[in-house]
């Protein structure tokens, strides 16, 4: 009967420290952390906690939201658990899978958790189509075509200088200089 704790946060840069704490006054056996998008199930440190889970062992978990983003795969993940006979408790909604109330508030739960996130997909959306209304740009801003450009060009075409001369030349790096001879060959003109 083991102890386990599953910990994510959505991106890289995040850090993990608060659920650590939260998870840690329990002194469970073993933890799974990942820095992952919770959007869907693919997720390695996820894979490798349902298949080190065993019968009578307990998934602690600081929310709903930190296992899964959609009510579909929420369930899904408490019906694998359940069929393995392991027990999840939420420690925010305070939920225990081991009674019907908790299978019943972890369902409702899982539903409102889903609403979160397409109402914070929505709104930034909706924030992107303002700013983009008011004019604002997005993406890197395009690089002027230096002075130089032609001149050479026509001696990197003509093989006088290699490309990597070129790119020290016009003070361009790799990727933008060849996108933009790309450009001007599909366009037939300087870009």
């Amino acid at each position: 009967m083991s102890k386990i704790g599953y910990i994510r946060v959505s991106a890289t840069d995040q850090n993990t420290d608060r659920q650590e704490m939260i998870l840690k006054e329990l002194n469970l056996d073993k933890y799974f952390i990942e820095k992952i998008s919770g959007k869907n199930t693919d997720r390695s440190q996820l894979k490798r906690l349902m298949e080190y889970v065993r019968e009578s062992d307990t998934v602690y978990i600081e929310s709903i939201s930190r296992l899964a983003r959609s009510t579909k795969d929420l369930l899904n993940i408490v019906q694998q658990l359940q069929e393995k006979s392991v027990e999840l408790v939420s420690l925010k909604e305070n939920i225990d899978t081991t009674t019907p109330q908790g299978r019943f508030v972890l369902t409702i739960f899982g539903a409102l958790s889903e609403l979160e996130r397409e109402n914070i997909l929505q709104r930034q959306k909706e924030g992107i189509a303002a700013a983009k209304i008011k004019g604002k740009k997005f993406g890197r801003p395009k690089v002027d075509k230096p002075k130089e450009w032609d001149s050479v060009i026509g001696l990197w075409q003509e093989k006088k200088i290699t490309a990597v001369e070129a790119m020290r030349r016009l003070n361009l790096n790799r990727g933008t200089f060849y996108r933009r001879v790309n450009e001007y060959r599909r366009n037939k003109v300087p870009y």
